[in-house]
C-alpha cells in the first residue's frame, strides 16, 4: 500500500529523479531508527509513477502516513520552486508573452530571479508592482514563501488518498501561484524594455560625446552628499558657458526634471577632455551613468586634496548658484 502516488505522463517535463531524491532525504530525517519508507519509481508505458509507501514485510516503521504525506508535499513544493520554476517562467514568456528569442528570454528571466529572490533591484520594485510579500525577503525566504503556498494545497489533496498528477496539479490547482509568476514576468518585461531604452539612450549620448570637440581641459564634478553637486573647471572656478551656469548646486525639491539629466546635460555642454568625479558614493546611479557615457574621459576620486576640502564642505570658491 502506498501513502502517496505522484503520476507523470511521459510527455510531461519534470525532473522526477530530483523529486525522488528530495523525498528520500526528508523521509530519512523522519525515520532515523525504524525501517525506511520506500520510494519506488515505476516507469510504465504511458507514464511514470512515484510510490511512497509502507515498509515491506510488516517491518517496524516509525513514520506514520500523515508525516509521509507532509514530507512528500513539502519535497514536491521545494522541487517546483527550486527546480521547475525557471522552466515555468520560460513557458510563460514564450506562450503568453511571445518572447521566443533565447537571448531575450534569458535576460528577462534574470529580472524575474532578481525579484523572486529578493535581490536589491527586485526588492526596490516590489511595492510598485503590488507584490509586497517579497519586500525585505532574502533568496531563501522568498523560496520558502512560495513553497509554502504550494505545499499546503498539495498536502490537502494527498490526504484524500488519490494519485496526484503533479504537472496537472501545477497547471490546474496552483492558479494563485501561476498568477503570481505571471505578474513577476510582466514586471520583468517592463524592466527589460526600460533597460533597453535606457541603453539605447546611453549609446546615443556616447556617440554624441565621441564626435563632439572638447571645449575645456577638465571639469571637476563634486558630489557633497545626497543630490548636492557642483561643477568647476581645472582651476576649481565656475565654468563659463553661454547657455547655463556650470557651477551649480542641485537641491532636488519637487522638480519636474531629474537632477541626473541636468548634470549630464551640463557636462555634455561643457565637453571637458577629462572629468574628475569627487565623491564618497561611487555607486550612486548618476555617477554610474556619467562613467558609462564619458567612459575613459571620466575618473572617480574619493580622497585627494579636492575631496578633503570640497567634500568636507570647506569650499573656497564661493557659493555656487542653484540650477533652475
Amino acid at each position: 500500500m502506498s501513502f502517496v502516488q505522484f503520476v507523470f505522463n511521459n510527455s510531461a517535463v519534470f525532473d522526477i529523479s530530483a523529486l525522488q531524491s528530495r523525498i528520500e532525504s526528508r523521509l530519512a530525517l523522519l525515520n532515523q531508527e525504524g525501517n525506511p519508507v520506500p520510494v519506488v519509481r515505476d516507469d510504465l508505458e504511458h507514464c511514470t509513477v512515484l510510490r511512497i509507501g509502507r515498509a515491506a514485510g510488516g517491518k517496524k516503521q516509525q513514520t506514520g502516513p500523515d508525516a509521509v504525506i507532509e514530507a512528500a508535499a513539502e519535497a514536491a513544493a521545494e522541487q517546483i520552486v527550486e527546480g521547475e520554476e525557471e522552466r515555468l517562467i520560460r513557458k510563460l514568456l514564450v506562450n503568453t508573452f511571445h518572447y521566443k528569442e533565447p537571448e531575450e528570454a534569458a535576460k528577462i528571466g534574470r529580472y524575474c530571479r532578481q525579484f523572486l529572490n529578493g535581490e536589491e533591484e527586485g526588492e526596490a520594485a516590489a511595492g510598485e508592482y503590488g507584490l509586497d510579500d517579497y519586500l525585505d525577503w532574502g533568496p531563501i525566504d522568498g523560496m520558502k514563501l512560495r513553497a509554502g503556498k504550494i505545499s499546503e494545497p498539495l498536502k490537502a489533496l494527498l490526504l484524500e488518498g488519490q494519485p496526484v498528477n503533479l504537472p496537472g496539479f501545477i497547471a490546474f490547482r496552483l492558479q494563485e501561484y501561476m498568477e503570481e509568476l505571471k505578474e513577476v514576468v510582466e514586471y520583468a518585461i517592463d524592466e527589460y524594455v526600460m533597460d533597453q531604452q535606457y541603453q539605447e539612450f546611453i549609446s546615443l549620448l556616447q556617440y554624441f560625446v565621441y564626435i563632439q570637440e572638447t571645449k575645456t581641459a577638465a571639469a571637476h564634478l563634486i558630489h557633497k552628499e545626497g543630490a548636492e553637486f557642483t561643477i568647476l573647471d581645472e582651476n576649481m572656478q565656475p565654468i563659463d558657458t553661454s547657455k547655463m551656469e556650470a557651477s551649480f548646486t542641485l537641491e532636488m525639491i519637487e522638480k519636474d526634471i531629474s537632477f541626473e539629466d541636468m548634470i549630464v546635460s551640463t557636462l555634455i555642454s561643457v565637453s571637458p577632455a577629462t572629468i574628475y568625479i569627487h565623491t564618497r558614493e561611487p555607486d550612486l546611479p548618476v555617477i554610474r551613468t556619467i562613467m558609462q557615457i564619458f567612459e575613459s574621459r571620466a575618473t572617480i576620486c574619493s580622497y585627494c586634496a579636492v575631496c578633503r576640502t570640497k567634500l568636507a564642505g570647506n569650499s573656497d570658491s564661493g557659493s555656487p548658484s542653484p540650477l533652475t
